[in-house]
């Protein structure tokens, strides 16, 4: 289970750069406990283009992972990988400024996640909040399921077929409650 952090499990605040400001959405922490005791790895993929703006280090995207990491925690709740992409394809500084294959939409991360992990795309599931994250899991091979949390309230008529759309949930509970009986079905070989 792939999941966009800002918007999905943690409330959206435009360039999170404090680890005080770290909130998760409710029900956040039960779904990715949920998740975790079904033995579902449960990978995090971030754009985080702060770092190429100059709005924060990229240490401190490590001190806000600790964070919402001690948040999940209190739940019985983990995530067993964080990826990040820094770059920006147009706004940034040195090398962070350049059009790379790991920002969503591009699959880079998952791919990446995929290699370290020992993951089956086709059998992966990519819940987002932005147009951005839906295309990155479809581009992967991935299903997708929207939530309406963060931005996905705005979000209203999308290409169910193009970007691989299975469900359309209110939150990330509702998107695991869909979801899990399907990743824990048997394999047909």
């Amino acid at each position: 289970m792939f999941l966009d952090r800002d918007g999905v499990i943690i409330e959206e605040t435009g360039h999170l750069s404090d680890p005080a400001q770290v909130v998760l959405i409710p029900g956040a922490a039960e779904a990715i406990a949920r998740l975790n005791q079904a033995g579902i790895p449960v990978v995090v993929v971030t754009n985080q283009a702060g770092v190429a703006r100059g709005y924060y280090t990229e240490s401190r995207i490590h001190e806000i992972h600790a964070r919402l990491n001690e948040l999940l925690a209190l739940h019985e709740a983990h995530i067993d990988r964080y990826y990040y992409c820094l770059h920006h394809p147009t706004e940034g500084i040195g090398p962070y400024r350049c059009d790379c294959e790991c920002r969503k939409p591009r699959p880079g991360m998952l791919h990446k996640a995929a290699r370290d992990l020992g993951l089956d795309l086709s059998r992966s599931y990519m819940v987002g909040d932005k147009l951005s994250d839906l295309e990155a899991g479809a581009n992967a091979g991935c299903q997708t399921i929207l939530v309406r949390t963060g931005y996905g309230h705005t979000l209203h008529s999308l290409g169910l077929t193009s970007l691989r759309i299975v469900y359309i949930a209110d939150d990330l509970s509702e998107a695991v409650e869909f979801c899990l009986p399907l990743l824990l079905a048997p394999r047909c070989v």
